[in-house]
C-alpha cells in the first residue's frame, strides 16, 4: 500500500510539474506577446479587478474542497451540497461586485472597470462550476487528465488573448483570455469527469464540514489580503501605469513559484492526508518534498534576479525596464513561498485549524506594521514588504509544523542549507561573468548567462553528490515506470 502510494505520488508531482510548466511557457509566452502590444495602464486596470474577483474565488470554495480531499470517505450528498453552495454563494458574489462596479471606478477615476466588471466577474460562476470536479480528480490522482485539461485552457486562453491583442482590444484581451481559460477548464472538466450531480443537497453535510472548512477559509481570505492588498494602495496612492509596472513583476515572478507550489500541493497534500497517522513517513516525506521544492525554486528565483536585465530587454524590450527592480525584489519573496506553503500543508493535514488561526492572527499583526510603514513610502519599498512578510510567514509556519511531523530545526536546516549554498555559488558565478559579457549580442549573451548558471548548478549538485539529485532521479523513474 505504501509503495503504491508513492507510486501514484510520484506519478503525480511529475505529471502535475509537467502540465505546470507547459502553461507556465505558454502562459510567458502570451504575456511577452500580449505586454508589447498593450499598455502598462491596462495591466494595472485589470490588476485592480482581480484583486476582487480572485478573492471572492476564495470566499466561492470556503476550504470545502480541502476539506473534502480530506475526508476519508466524502459521499455523493457531500459533493452535491458543496456544489450547490458554491454555485449559490458565487452568483451572489458576482451580483454584488457588479453592483459595486461603479463605486471602484469612481475611486480609481477609471470608468473603464464599469464596462469590464460584468465580463470579468463571471469568472466566479464558471470557477464555480470547476470546484467539485477538481477535487474528485485530485481525490483520484488523476493528475495526468488534469494535466491536460490545464494546458488545453491556458493555450485556448492565449490564442484568444494574443487574437484579440493583434486585433486593438486593449484590455479586453487580457479580459477574454481569463474567462476563455475558466470556460475552457470547466467544460473540459465536466467532459471528462464521471461525478453528474448525483447525491442531494443536505445542511447537515455542509454543517459537518464547515468547522475546518470556514477556518481555512478565514486564513486564506487573510493570507490573500495581506499579500495583495498593497496593489490597491498602489493604484490610488501612486498611478495605474506604476500599478501595471509592479504587476507585471508580480505576475512574471508568479509563473514559476505558481507552477512549482501548485505541481507539489495538489499531491501532496491528499499524499500527506493518507499517510498522517504514521509519523515516521510523515517526517521522512516532509522532508523530501521540501528538500525536492527548494532545489527546483531556488536557482530558478535566483537565477532570474542574476538575469533579469538582460531577460527584460530582450523578452519586453525598453517600455518594461521600470518593472526590473520590482521583479529582482520580488523575486526573493518566491525564494520563501514554496517552501512556506509546504509547512502550511502539514498543519492542515495534521492540525485540527485552530494552529492555523492562532498562527493567522500573530503573522498578520507582524504583516500590518510592514505595510503600514511601507505603503505611504514607495511602491519599491511595498515590494520589500512583501520580502519581509513572506520570509515572516515561512518562519512561523515552518516553526509550528515541526511539532506535528516530529521534526527539529536542524532537520529543516541541514535539509534546506547544502540548496542555499550551492545557489549563491551559481549566483556569484552568473554576476561575476555578466560584465565580461557586455560585448556581445543581447541574446548570445543571455543564453550564456543562463548557461554558466546552468551548468555550475547542475555540475555543483552532481560533484558534491547533493541527496535532491537522487529524489529527483527516483521521482522521474517512478513516472515513466508508470
Amino acid at each position: 500500500m505504501a509503495e503504491q502510494l508513492r507510486d501514484k505520488v510520484a506519478s503525480g508531482v511529475a505529471w502535475s510539474a509537467a502540465e505546470k510548466v507547459g502553461s507556465m511557457l505558454l502562459q510567458m509566452v502570451v504575456s511577452i506577446v500580449v505586454a508589447r502590444l498593450l499598455m502598462p495602464e491596462d495591466f494595472g486596470v485589470l490588476a485592480i479587478l482581480t484583486f476582487f474577483t480572485a478573492l471572492s474565488v476564495v470566499v466561492v470554495d470556503s476550504g470545502f474542497s480541502q476539506t473534502l480531499i480530506r475526508k476519508s470517505a466524502p459521499t455523493d450528498d457531500d459533493y452535491k451540497s458543496v456544489f450547490v453552495f458554491n454555485i449559490v454563494v458565487s452568483i451572489a458574489l458576482y451580483l454584488l461586485l457588479v453592483a459595486l462596479s461603479p463605486a471602484i471606478a469612481s475611486f480609481y477615476n477609471l470608468p473603464i472597470i464599469t464596462r469590464i466588471a460584468p465580463v470579468l466577474m463571471l469568472l466566479l460562476p464558471l470557477g464555480a462550476l470547476s470546484v467539485i470536479q477538481n477535487t474528485i480528480f485530485a481525490r483520484q490522482f488523476r493528475f495526468a487528465e488534469l494535466s491536460r485539461i490545464n494546458i488545453t485552457s491556458s493555450a485556448v486562453a492565449g490564442v484568444v488573448a494574443v487574437t484579440m491583442a493583434l486585433t486593438g482590444c486593449g484590455v479586453w484581451s487580457l479580459v477574454g483570455q481569463r474567462i476563455a481559460q475558466m470556460a475552457t477548464k470547466a467544460l473540459l472538466l465536466w467532459w471528462r469527469g464521471e461525478w453528474r450531480l448525483e447525491g442531494e443537497f443536505r445542511y447537515s453535510a455542509l454543517r459537518s464540514m464547515s468547522g475546518f472548512s470556514f477556518r481555512l477559509m478565514g486564513t486564506d481570505i487573510i493570507s490573500y489580503l495581506y499579500n495583495n492588498i498593497s496593489q490597491l494602495f498602489i493604484g490610488k496612492i501612486y498611478s495605474a501605469d506604476t500599478l501595471g509596472y509592479f504587476n507585471q513583476a508580480q505576475k512574471l515572478k508568479e509563473l514559476p513559484v505558481t507552477s512549482i507550489v501548485q505541481s507539489f500541493q495538489s499531491v501532496t497534500y491528499p499524499a500527506l492526508a493518507n499517510i498522517k497517522d504514521n509519523a515516521v513517513k510523515f517526517a521522512d516525506s516532509y522532508l523530501r518534498v521540501l528538500l525536492i521544492t527548494a532545489a527546483v525554486v531556488a536557482p530558478i528565483m535566483v537565477g532570474m534576479i542574476a538575469v533579469a536585465d538582460d531577460m527584460f530587454l530582450l523578452l519586453l524590450g525598453e517600455r518594461w525596464m521600470p518593472t526590473v527592480p520590482y521583479f529582482k525584489i520580488l523575486s526573493l519573496s518566491g525564494l520563501f513561498y514554496p517552501l512556506s506553503m509546504i509547512a502550511y500543508n502539514v498543519l492542515k493535514v495534521a492540525g485540527d485549524g485552530a494552529v492555523i488561526i492562532r498562527l493567522e492572527i500573530v503573522k498578520k499583526a507582524i504583516m500590518t506594521v510592514i505595510l503600514a510603514i511601507t505603503i505611504p513610502h514607495s511602491a519599491v519599498a511595498v515590494a520589500w514588504g512583501l520580502v519581509a512578510m513572506a520570509g515572516v510567514e515561512f518562519l512561523l509556519n515552518t516553526a509550528a509544523s515541526l511539532r506535528f511531523a516530529r521534526l527539529e530545526v536542524r532537520d529543516i536546516l541541514a535539509t534546506l542549507c547544502p540548496v542555499l549554498l550551492l545557489t549563491a555559488a551559481m549566483y556569484c558565478a552568473v554576476t561575476l561573468a555578466i560584465p565580461h559579457l557586455s560585448s556581445l549580442n543581447l541574446l548570445l549573451r543571455f543564453v550564456i548567462e543562463v548557461g554558466i548558471g546552468v551548468v555550475v548548478y547542475t555540475v555543483g549538485a552532481v560533484a558534491f553528490r547533493m541527496r535532491f539529485v537522487a529524489e529527483i532521479r527516483e521521482t522521474v523513474l517512478r513516472m515513466f515506470r508508470r
